[in-house]
């Protein structure tokens, strides 16, 4: 199979482009190491102080997922641990965000405040993470339960980009 020369400048461009982006050095966020000593983390339930029930166990698992996928040894006991990530989920809040006509909302907007604290074995303090936050619209619908189904989904996408930044600025401080 024979390449023209739009072809070939192309494959060649694409070439050099590959080799260049691999040596220089680039790495994506949150690739750096945890504290010093710490190989294992025991990532203990967020205390919910919201009125959404449910919501801990979604952040504390898609935390627990972001630092598995990241090849983190996560403990069940804090005994065993380098150390212990443990924090709350400060708030969750809800607006809307627009209207169709006069009386009936459009969209809203979840958002999600957490405030979380890595501690080593001696409890000293390694990492503080105040006021993560992030947020994610949702549409509300004419009938109540496709609405809180809508705002579910919202909040587990949005939980899923806690975690990452959670991971992201935990591993990025060391």
């Amino acid at each position: 199979m024979a390449l023209n020369n739009k072809e070939l400048l192309a494959v060649t461009v694409s070439f050099f482009f590959c080799i260049i982006t691999a040596s220089c050095g680039y790495r994506f966020s949150g690739s750096g190491d945890l504290p010093s000593g710490v190989e294992s983390v025991c990532i203990k339930i967020l205390k919910n102080t919201t009125g959404e029930t449910g919501v801990e166990n979604i952040i504390t698992n898609d935390i627990i997922y972001e630092f598995t996928r990241n090849k983190r040894e996560v403990l069940t006991h804090s005994n065993k641990a380098d150390a212990v990530l443990a924090g709350k989920i400060k708030s969750i809040n809800i607006v809307t965000i627009s209207h169709r006509g006069e009386y009936t909302t459009l969209e809203r907007r979840v958002s999600v405040n957490l405030d979380l604290e890595l501690t080593g074995r001696d409890n000293n303090v390694l990492w503080l993470g105040k006021g993560v936050s992030d947020s994610e619209t949702y549409y509300v619908a004419d009938d109540k339960m496709t609405t809180e189904n809508n705002k579910h989904k919202a909040i587990e996408e949005l939980s899923k980009r806690l975690a990452e930044k959670v991971y992201n600025s935990l591993t990025d401080n060391f």
